[in-house]
């Protein structure tokens, strides 16, 4: 592997008293996309040593991270990514060992691996190879070794790839520096090397690391290492990243397009009328030329024309739209002819906004409410299954279709896991969506997750039921400590009990203490849960208010008959 202009990496390998080599090793530093959303991986593995294939595990291992992990959404996080591809080859490699016919694993390999994203250095690691960083004048462990130690001759590893379907990895994510140096070492090297021997090779051979790694693994060998040998350093000469000019030339590639009206052709669509417009976009009907299909053209705004967090956010949008793949999420339209202006293109939805369909069906059959709420959690799940959070759920931004068909709308506040690990010059906002809907830890500068988007969701089925909200009208930063939640049944009295406990338990002040996942809450719609059958005794104000105002003015008047009677016979 040469040196890139972000990296310089040395590397040297030996099978030493070994009759064959069966560690494995790999730098990738991808093209610019990739490089970008997914970063620089290093990764290093030893086969284990009995097993029928060491060297064709520790190469499945490196060859599945080099190529997998740039396959996994860029959406993602470099930790889910990594995960996802060591336990999908792990439970392969299992699988291959079961079948073998000898009495031995086929398949067993350690691993440790370096990821660069941005300016965070991300590190996994299973078994006992090892990765140290050198940073200024400090050499530092990164991993730990994953052996018990019977006695000072006899040890075994208790972790390792491919030897059982359950797979536990090291983790860890810190910030790394220009200038940092990554050295990753095999046991047979470590075991026979102080770390002190490290640092003095690095310094020895200054900029030749191929000439540093090779001195690491003559003195492992010369101090009587009886095992295959590999070394492999990377220095970081540059971070990945977009320095600010940069990111502005590239947010402003393309112009605003001009003011559009019905007839105008842009780019090969045909504007049909204006849908929608506000201070930051514009929304229009059109018709795509070629194929005769009715689109929508969503353009920015031209008052946010020198803005970068702007371009960034609506560039962002279609962005999000092309990686969602749900027929309840609003289809983004993939454009193949060249782009002369900056907008984007959606598929029309012929229908109503929710909160159009709920102003129409005030009273609306529990069983229709469930329907296009397990359509709309299917959308949500979309984005959730990305790493994905909308943030801005409400009625205005869900669509029924003359189908029936729901669909979310609207992603200029989604928040993207994978993209909040990339350091940019531009900084971002956290956009806290809309009151009412907006769950209590983004007004309290909380952290916020997919659970979330399940408050939001829990609001908007709540006041499809009762047309009316958990927390009421005076719902903010300023008053929501003191807020409680009202039963749905003090609206809608004839409400089942475990319905009232599931909207409850989604709209919970506190996210721990909500659904964490979308299907519980869907399942405890339309099915009683019998947590909520047990909950305390419903006082009946709540359960039937016309009962209890009721039988409480009849009282009055009783009491009140009563004292006029009394005053009358003591006079």
């Amino acid at each position: 592997m040469k040196d890139s202009a972000l990296l310089a990496i040395g590397q040297y390998s030996d099978r030493g008293v070994k009759p064959d080599n069966q560690d494995s090793f790999g730098v990738l530093v991808p093209e610019e996309s990739a490089l970008h959303y997914k970063g620089i991986v290093a990764v290093i593995a030893d086969g284990v040593s009995g097993c029928d294939e060491g060297k064709v595990a520790s190469e499945t291992c490196v060859r599945a991270l080099l190529n997998d992990y740039y396959c996994t959404p860029d959406s993602w996080t470099v930790k889910t990514s990594i995960e996802k591809v060591l336990l999908a080859t792990n439970r392969w490699m299992y699988g291959q060992g079961q079948h073998s016919l000898q009495g031995q694993h086929g398949l067993a390999s350690t691993l440790s691996a370096l990821v660069i994203k941005s300016s965070t250095a991300h590190v996994f690691h299973i078994g006992d190879t090892r990765i140290y960083r050198l940073s200024g004048e400090q050499l530092e462990l990164m991993t730990q070794d994953h052996r018990f130690w019977v006695s000072q001759e006899k040890n075994y590893l208790t972790r390792a790839m491919g030897v059982d379907l359950r797979l536990d990895i090291d983790y860890m994510n810190f910030p790394v520096a220009v200038g940092d140096v990554f050295v990753l070492t095999t046991d047979g090297v470590h075991e026979y090397l102080a770390e002190h021997n490290i640092r003095a090779a690095l310094e020895e051979h200054g900029r030749s690391l191929d000439a540093a790694a090779r001195s690491l693994v003559t003195q492992a060998l010369e101090n009587g290492s009886h095992d295959n040998v590999t070394c492999q350093i990377v220095r970081v000469d540059k971070l990945p990243g977009v320095d600010e000019a940069t990111l502005y030339r590239k947010l402003t590639e393309l112009p605003f397009p001009p003011d559009l009206g019905a007839g105008m052709i842009l780019d090969g669509y045909r504007v049909v009328r204006e849908l929608h417009a506000s201070k930051r976009t514009q929304v229009y009907l059109a018709e795509d030329i070629d194929s005769g299909e009715q689109v929508v053209l969503k353009t920015p705004s031209v008052n946010y024309e020198d803005d970068p967090l702007y371009l960034d956010l609506f560039m962002h949008e279609e962005w999000v739209g092309s990686r969602l793949a749900s027929n309840h999420v609003l289809r983004v339209i993939e454009q193949t002819r060249p782009r002369q202006f900056l907008y984007y293109v959606s598929e029309y939805v012929d229908g109503v906004t929710l909160r159009t369909w709920m102003h129409d069906h005030p009273e609306p059959d529990l069983n229709e409410v469930r329907e296009i709420v397990g359509q709309l959690a299917r959308g949500l799940m979309a984005f959730h299954k990305m790493e994905m959070i909308h943030q801005d759920l409400k009625p205005e931004n869900v669509m029924i279709d003359s189908q029936g068909t729901v669909k979310i709308i609207d992603f200029g506040s989604t928040k993207i896991a994978g993209i909040e690990e990339i350091a940019s010059p531009i900084d971002r906002l956290t956009l806290l969506g809309t009151k009412n809907y907006t769950a209590p830890e983004y007004l309290l500068g909380e952290p916020c997750s997919s659970r979330s988007d399940i408050f939001s969701l829990g609001v908007i089925v709540y006041e499809m039921l009762t047309g009316h909200l958990p927390y009421g009208e005076k719902y903010d930063e300023g008053s929501i400590r003191g807020l409680s939640y009202t039963p749905a049944r003090h609206w809608l009295p004839e409400l089942p009990i475990w319905v009232d406990g599931a909207l409850e338990r989604a709209v919970h002040k506190k996210a721990e203490r909500r659904y964490g996942e979308l299907s519980e809450f869907l399942h405890d719609l339309s099915n009683p849960n019998e947590t909520f059958l047990r909950q305390r005794h419903e006082p009946l104000m709540q359960r039937k208010p016309l009962a209890f105002w009721r039988g409480l003015a009849l009282l009055s008047l009783l009491i009140n008959l009563w004292l006029l009677v009394a005053s009358k016979l003591f006079n």
